[in-house]
């Protein structure tokens, strides 16, 4: 054994490459229990505290990927100590340990900031805001700082040196990263200005989107629409665009409901005191139907007897089916009676005489909002006959062969 020894003093590089292999051999030994006993011990107890995200912290990555510094750590430690070793091959070796350390504590920061991310995505689900654009654009940051520290390391100089040089690059590195400039200012602004957030429903004719946001990044916004396609929308067109956000309904819980029926104006006439008995058995309309003729009586009592029946004052079926509308749509227990409740005429058009509805459902979920509405218009075009009133329609090619022949 001696004369091994005495062989080896005898010849620098075998002693060079005795003592680089039992380095490399350490660096072996400290990765394997780096890895395979430290990590897994510390995961081990990191997984049992619940109030620290433990299981989170162990999927993001974030202590594996600093373990993997451990043998370049041993490396950069001990090259410098191998007898017999170029001085130049042991610096370069060196640097590039330290610049590969960097780069492991980069990715660290880097599984650091997706975990956090995730975690503000779980405890923030309610308000709907979104970090993950100022994620990116750390991380960014974290791997732009990296860069010049790794070539810093590698060419053994000062970062300083490689910063005072950027002075000049800086129009270049704008030009570069102009999109991120101005997707970081629009991600900002809306973000500050609530303009936007994850579960919005938001509508946005010029990019063909129409559905809700699923996720706000720093470049992009993705809205799933209804058809169940995904629309990528550029962040700064929505600040440059104009684009419908419905979360005030939602957060108002009631829908409005704005329709009209267009009534055939030919329909529209004066009740007869026959319908008015009749229509006077409609509990809704009971005592709209009592008031309006005691007025009318009281009205018209002090006309002359001789007076043109034309200026006399008389009940009108168009009317009387605006008010029992109104009392229709007060007593239905699926319209908010706290919100804006009108029925009203719109201006005559050459498609009838439009009777609008305007009022609030009590729910925003699209399919009962819909069957609320048919539910109500069901039944309006059901008793409008009731009043001698019908809809307008175009006539259609069965209504032409109904005409008598011209031959």
């Amino acid at each position: 054994m001696n004369n091994l020894w005495a062989i080896a003093v005898e010849t620098p590089w075998i002693e060079t490459l005795f003592w680089l292999s039992a380095l490399v051999l350490a660096a072996v030994l400290v990765n394997i229990i780096t890895k395979l006993v430290l990590v897994k011990l510390l995961h081990r107890v990191i997984e049992g505290f619940q109030y620290i995200q433990g299981p989170e912290v162990v999927r993001s990555g974030v202590i594996a990927r600093i373990a993997n510094a451990a043998p370049a750590l041993v490396i950069s430690a001990g090259i410098m100590q191998v007898p017999g070793l170029p001085l130049a091959i042991a610096t370069v070796i060196r640097n590039v340990a330290n610049a590969f350390n960097i780069l492991v504590f980069a990715m660290a920061v880097s599984a650091a900031l997706g975990l956090f991310h995730t975690i503000w995505n779980r405890r923030s689900a309610g308000n709907g805001r979104s970090i993950k654009g100022y994620i990116q654009v750390a991380t960014i940051l974290v791997y732009g700082i990296a860069a010049i520290l790794m070539v810093a390391a590698i060419i053994d100089r000062s970062p300083l040196i490689l910063l005072s040089g950027l002075g000049a690059l800086t129009a270049v590195l704008i030009l570069v990263f102009q999109d991120t400039l101005l997707s970081l200012v629009a991600s900002v602004q809306i973000s500050s200005t609530d303009m936007l957030k994850v579960g919005d429903w938001v509508e946005m004719p010029a990019q063909n989107a129409d559905g809700d946001v699923i996720e706000i990044a720093l470049h992009t916004v993705k809205i799933q629409n209804w058809d169940k396609t995904i629309t990528t929308v550029p962040i700064r067109n929505l600040v440059t665009q104009p684009f419908k956000n419905w979360r005030g309904m939602q957060e108002s819980g009631g829908r409005r409901i704005k329709r009209a029926l267009n009534i055939d104006q030919n329909t529209i006439r004066y009740l007869s005191d026959e319908e008015l008995l009749r229509l006077q058995n409609m509990k809704p309309i009971r005592s709209y139907i009592e008031r309006k003729t005691r007025e009318l009586a009281d009205w018209n009592a002090v006309l002359d007897p001789d007076e043109a029946p034309s200026n006399r004052r008389r009940l009108t079926n168009i009317g009387t089916f605006r008010a029992y509308v109104e009392s229709y749509l007060k007593a239905h227990s699926q319209l908010r009676q706290d919100m804006t409740m009108i029925v009203r005429q719109l201006p005559p058009e050459a498609d009838g005489l439009p009777i609008e509805i305007y009022c609030f459902t009590n729910t925003i979920a699209w399919v009962a909002y819909e069957g609320i509405q048919s539910d109500i218009f069901d039944h309006l075009y059901g008793v409008l006959p009731e009043f001698g009133l019908s809809v307008f329609q175009s006539p259609s090619g069965s209504d032409f062969r109904k005409l008598p022949s011209l031959a």
